[in-house]
């Protein structure tokens, strides 16, 4: 009995040792040199480009970006409060990354608008832009003015965004030159030089009263004007509204080709 115990206790012992080196010598095998090529893995997908990140993007105040006017304005009926909406013509750039892309738009208001005067002053008006609306539709508050702008008339502006229309002195001078001529020519045709000088003088008066029922020149910007627009504050974006590769798209805004005549009432 005692045999038959030690004889199972040796067996079990031994088949436990065979046991384990064969799992250490499949251990062994498995680390040791590959002989065949590993299966292939699939490649990871892409990820998917990300908008930007959640850091604050900030444009300098001096900042200038070149503007298109979306809609016309004239001292003959724009007024103080009137909107004004421009679209950007030219992208952004901070530390190499498109801040702000083309087609942005811009909106503003008339801060004042004056008629012409009759007997002296001209048209002028003065705006400020006061928000700034990315393609995507992501909005901020921003505080710029235009510096220059070619509307292909004779408007001048000043550095505080203030339009003025251009002058009409030589017009003036030319309608009581013309109506004096006029009515020295007549003259002359009805009672010779004496008729002439009474003539001139009448038509002289005429022209005058011309010019002072005449007022001065309107300012205007007509549709499709191009400005310098500069940012006076410094201006905070988030990143993560921007889109950094995106350039933008600009539609183009046709100005008519010729300007209405000057109608003064």
């Amino acid at each position: 009995m005692k045999y038959t115990r030690e004889l199972c206790a040796r067996t079990f012992v031994l088949a436990a040792t065979t046991l384990l080196g064969a799992m250490s010598l499949s251990a062994q095998e498995q680390q040791g040199p590959q002989t065949e090529a590993p299966p292939p893995v699939a490649p990871k997908p892409a990820p998917a480009p990300q908008t930007g990140s959640g850091e604050e993007v900030i444009v300098p105040a001096g900042t200038r970006v070149g503007v298109v006017l979306q809609n016309g304005i004239s001292t003959r009926s724009a007024k103080a409060g009137d909107s004004v909406y421009l679209q950007t013509s030219f992208p952004i750039t901070i530390n190499n990354r498109i801040v702000i892309p083309v087609g942005s738009y811009l909106r503003g208001e008339l801060i004042e608008s004056k008629r012409p005067g009759r007997i002296k002053g001209r048209g002028e008006f003065r705006m400020r832009l006061n928000t700034l609306i990315l393609p995507t539709g992501y909005t901020v508050d921003l505080n710029a003015a235009p510096r220059s702008a070619d509307s292909g008339g004779k408007e001048t502006m000043d550095e505080e965004g203030k339009v003025t229309g251009g002058g009409n002195k030589g017009q003036k001078a030319e309608t009581v030159a013309t109506t004096t001529a006029t009515g020295a020519g007549i003259g002359a045709i009805a009672h010779g030089a004496k008729g002439a000088g009474i003539g001139a003088g009448i038509g002289g008066v005429a022209g005058l009263a011309a010019v002072l029922l005449t007022r001065g020149p309107e300012a205007e910007l007509p549709r499709g004007s191009t400005m310098d627009v500069v940012f006076e504050r410094q201006l905070t974006l988030d990143g993560s509204q921007i889109q950094f590769n995106n350039l933008g798209q600009f539609q183009p805004v046709y100005q008519p080709p010729v300007r209405r005549p000057d109608e003064r009432p």
